[in-house]
């Protein structure tokens, strides 16, 4: 009796946890744990201040009881404890949980419940796939950026050999050459840099047009192909991955079928062997 209550109790808490209603719910709580977030950034009186304080309180607890459910619901609690999503998830709401008072904590606090926020990347399942699309791009594209890095070297000694005389300033050492090439890959008045440097050198401007169009042009293209084609491949794989799933429910299913039909031939059978 104890266990089909259990059983029972199990069930409901998966429906609401699996439910559409709690999903959007929790995602309405989460946009409200925003606003607060912004709120308090602002001098309010203090009957708002408080009240919005009570109201950070009620989500925190939320967050938790959520939370929780989640973890009751999961079959498989290993594999709950396994998944980076629900890691992440769960330091923001027990980091949360930190009061925010004057202690050495209260940095950390303020933080972590700025990042809950964040939980809405990891309650939308869409905004989860590109971030892991995103995150799966990331060797390649440190790759363009290391390759990045050497154009900018160049193009900064370059800089600084022959326009350190025209702008100490913009062009007096490398390190400063790569800050204003990032401005000129920026397009942040790019064009100034390049008129002052042409009062001297008439001929500068192909130097910039180079470093634009390897820069804004060709790199930046690279890194937009190289993240396409992991969520290329990444959607492949999930359709694949639901053909599969698919395919496996439909033989579990013919497979019961079968059973069920052989188990009522052997009723039949049974019963027209018996004497009449």
């Amino acid at each position: 009796m104890g266990k089909s209550r259990s059983g029972g109790l199990l069930g409901t808490m998966k429906r609401i946890e699996s439910s559409v209603w709690f999903q959007g719910f929790i995602i309405s709580i989460i946009i409200v744990a925003a606003l607060t977030v912004g709120a308090k950034t602002y001098s309010l009186p203090y009957g708002v201040e408080l009240g919005i304080n009570y109201l950070d309180n009620f989500i925190t607890v939320f967050f938790l009881v959520e939370l929780s459910l989640r973890f009751i619901a999961c079959d498989d609690k290993r594999r709950f404890l396994k998944d980076p999503w629900n890691l992440f998830d769960s330091v923001i709401v027990i980091g949360s949980l930190i009061p925010i008072s004057d202690t050495d904590m209260i940095l950390v606090a303020r933080l972590l419940r700025v990042f809950r926020v964040l939980r809405l990347v990891s309650v939308i399942p869409d905004l989860r796939y590109l971030i892991n699309a995103l995150l799966k791009a990331i060797p390649k594209m440190g790759y363009i950026a290391l390759l990045m890095f050497i154009i900018f070297y160049l193009f900064a000694a370059v800089g600084s050999i022959f326009f350190n005389e025209v702008n100490e300033t913009l062009w007096g050492d490398i390190a400063i050459s790569m800050l204003t090439l990032f401005r000129v890959a920026t397009f942040e008045d790019w064009t100034d840099v390049m008129y002052e440097t042409m009062e001297v050198y008439p001929m500068s401007w192909i130097f910039y047009i180079i470093f634009i169009f390897l820069t804004a042009f060709v790199f930046l293209n690279m890194m937009v192909g190289v993240v396409l084609d992991v969520m290329t491949r990444e959607t492949a794989e999930k359709e694949q991955e639901n053909q599969d799933n698919h395919h496996h429910a439909l033989v579990a299913q013919i497979s019961d079928l079968q059973a069920q039909v052989a188990r009522l031939s052997d009723k039949i059978d049974s019963q027209n062997d018996k004497p009449k």
